[in-house]
């Protein structure tokens, strides 16, 4: 699934009258660039979730996903109610199957196809990316033992590494109960954080690190900008 709702207040005014999602990235809109990451990835059928005054440009840009190799369905998340929110609408699309999410406005280089069969492989339990940032008290905070990951911290004051967890997630047939055991955070809102640490607590998640380009595009107009900037060189270059 493609989490692609959301009001994006920080990039106002361009998102005004339209869904972040819907920016152009150098030569096309910023939501192309998760479906390619899914279709690299060996994913064939995916659900797009987004709010309902911008659904229908997404039907009109998208259409069936024929364009991207894949077979799109629509999802509406009527409020703000969160990312693990957002993902608990996939419960009839999803079925008993394990399911790969991409916030719709991350972009990265790494082809996730050898990271999905890992996935596909494992007994159960849950995946998250990380990458090394410079500003990691910006993003969810990821601490590591060895190759276990025994905390996920968002936005904290005091980092206790580097590590940041990216928009990229994997997730086994458990998360549909702990959805159900999850409560509001203080905005209101079921946090991704607060579902990922479940899966921490049960020693039942792992972390992979992404190697090549990513940016999360929609946190500010510099992202953004600096998505614009660097995806035009790694397009002209044939990177992504």
């Amino acid at each position: 699934m493609v989490l692609a709702g959301g009001k994006a207040t920080r990039l106002r005014p361009l998102t005004k009258v339209t869904n972040k999602h819907l920016l152009p990235i150098y030569d096309r809109p910023l939501i192309y660039y998760p479906l390619q990451a899914m279709a690299r990835a060996g994913v064939q059928d995916v659900l797009v979730i987004t709010n309902p005054e911008h659904a229908g440009h997404f039907i009109q840009l998208l259409g069936s996903g024929r364009e991207f190799g894949l077979k799109l369905a629509y999802e509406l998340q009527e409020e703000a109610g969160g990312l693990a929110q957002a993902v608990s609408l996939a419960a009839s699309f999803v079925g008993n199957d394990r399911m790969l999410v991409l916030l719709g406005d991350n972009i990265f280089t790494d082809d996730l196809r050898p990271a999905v069969e890992r996935f596909t492989a494992q007994a159960s339990g849950a995946v998250i990316f990380g990458v090394e940032t410079a500003h990691p008290e910006q993003y969810g905070v990821i601490e590591m033992r060895g190759e276990r990951v025994i905390g996920i911290e968002e936005k904290p004051s005091a980092p206790r590494s580097n590590l940041v967890q990216t928009g990229i997630y994997m997730y086994d047939t458990e998360v549909w109960s702990h959805l159900q055991g999850l409560e509001p955070s203080a905005r209101g809102e079921l946090e991704i954080t607060d579902l990922n640490n479940i899966y921490v607590t049960a020693g039942t998640m792992r972390c992979e690190t992404l190697e090549g380009y990513w940016i999360d595009a929609g946190t500010s107009h510099d992202e953004l900008l600096a998505a614009n900037v660097e995806v035009a060189r790694l397009r002209r270059q044939g990177e992504i």
